[in-house]
């Protein structure tokens, strides 16, 4: 096992990391930009480094930065959380050109399954089914347009190299098919460094839900159950629950299997999620394959009761898992809800600012993930999340009683939130029945049920 490993992330995520770390009686390292000094995650860990300026350009992903900070304090091993360089391939290379365990997937795995495109055509080729779509990269808008016509419209344009819900764009004829094609380039090569684009049928009215994987260098993959993450905004997931509502048993096994199968035919090591789109007649597609822990993993951990950080920290030790034999159960059910800096009326603007009053849900079956607290100044410079709020409950009746509860009990004073927004979807009348799919949010946002 490690003696000391160092946090290459900022806020919740780095305060989850560490505490897993200090369960496991590792020795943390935090480092911070010069906006972050004041945060959790820096106060909790044994010791920190500052690692440049605000902007994450020149601190959270500064690559050099980072190997210095871990160098200078002596880290064996650098948790990348989630964001920033969780998928970085390059970042896991120069770790292990520097003697440094990266704690996630290997750089080979990293960079097949970000690359969107070849992702697919492994997981044709192992058997995996794909959604209908091109047979890889389309290198312009004609081959765009003919591949669209080949599988018939609406289509989703989406970047080769994505992720968070960047370079996505829908078109539903061929004239907007040219404007998606090279406003989907323009995006990816913004974000990613990388213009390249494949094209998918874009199914309507599905549900997207993932299987949390989790492998080790020992020989085993296991699933951990499915996450229904349907609700989003602009492919950003602001709900998701464990079980699935409404999902068959023979499709939630088979789901299961197929994400298993997925993981095998990459040799997959740490803790992944494999994404699929579920269409309304009940076929399911792969979508990507995340090479990281996802920000909603604490409803898998919930449900089951497993630490996916300690997991991870544990096979990147070459330890193998320590999860029990045999098929796990979910306990129950447990939702998940992202409260942001933004303002729903005026388009989700992120509100940074000052946290004049801060009081936390709590009670029975409610965890809450966060690194702010009274007078935390919000930073404009990163992602405006600022909390999750899990609600755990014996079925999923109980589940989203406390987590109405919680939102009720949720104070966030002196910038904008997405919590009154979150209370509104908890009592939707669709959502309490569990009759939702991906475009569940705009029905709630116009109005409707």
């Amino acid at each position: 096992m490690f003696a000391k490993v160092l946090v290459a992330n900022r806020g919740e995520a780095a305060l989850r990391v560490i505490r897993a770390c200090q369960e496991l009686g590792l020795r943390t390292v935090a480092v911070c930009s010069e906006a972050d000094a004041a945060s959790l995650h820096v106060h909790a860990a044994d010791e920190h480094i500052c690692i440049g300026p605000a902007p994450s350009a020149d601190s959270y992903i500064r690559i050099p930065a980072i190997i210095s900070a871990a160098e200078i304090s002596d880290a064996d091993a650098i948790h990348p959380g989630w964001g920033f360089l969780a998928e970085n391939a390059h970042f896991a290379e120069i770790c292990a050109a520097c003697g440094i365990t990266f704690i996630g997937s290997s750089p080979e795995v990293i960079r097949l399954m970000g690359d969107k495109a070849a992702a697919r055509a492994t997981m044709r080729e192992s058997g995996v089914p794909v959604i209908p779509g091109g047979d890889g990269v389309v290198a312009s808008a004609e081959e765009a347009q003919a591949v669209a016509e080949s599988i018939g419209y609406p289509v989703i344009v989406k970047a080769a190299g994505g992720g968070g819900g960047k370079g996505i764009k829908i078109a539903h004829n061929s004239v907007r098919l040219v404007n998606a094609f090279m406003m989907a380039q323009t995006e990816g090569e913004m974000a990613f460094g990388n213009a390249e684009v494949y094209i998918e049928k874009y199914l309507n009215r599905s549900r997207h839900v993932e299987i949390q994987v989790l492998g080790d260098n020992h020989g085993r993959v296991v699933h951990l159950g499915e996450r229904d993450c349907s609700i989003q905004r602009n492919y950003q997931k602001l709900v998701e629950e464990t079980p699935a509502p409404r999902l068959p048993e023979d499709t939630r096994r088979a789901m299961a299997e197929t994400a298993v199968r997925a993981a095998d035919a990459v040799h997959y090591a740490g803790a992944g999620t494999v994404e699929f789109m579920l269409a309304r007649d009940g076929s399911y597609y792969f979508m990507e394959m995340n090479t990281r822990l996802q920000v909603e993993h604490p409803v898998t951990e919930a449900v089951t009761g497993i630490d996916l950080v300690k997991e991870q920290i544990r096979v990147a030790a070459g330890e193998p898992m320590s999860v029990p034999e045999g098929e796990i159960g979910p306990d129950g059910a447990a939702i998940e809800c992202r409260i942001n800096a933004e303002d729903p009326d005026d388009g989700f603007r992120p509100c940074p600012g000052r946290i004049t009053t801060y009081r936390p849900p709590g009670g029975p079956g409610i965890r809450v993930d966060t690194h702010v607290y009274t007078d935390y100044s919000i930073p404009p410079y990163y992602d405006s999340n600022l909390m999750k709020v899990i609600a755990h409950g014996r079925d999923r009746d109980e589940a989203v009683c406390r987590m109405r509860r919680a939102m009720g009990e949720l104070v966030i004073e002196g910038v904008k939130t997405t919590a009154a927004l979150h209370r509104r979807i908890m009592a939707n009348d669709a959502f309490v029945r569990g009759e939702y799919d991906c475009g569940f949010l705009d029905q709630v946002l116009g109005g409707g049920e």
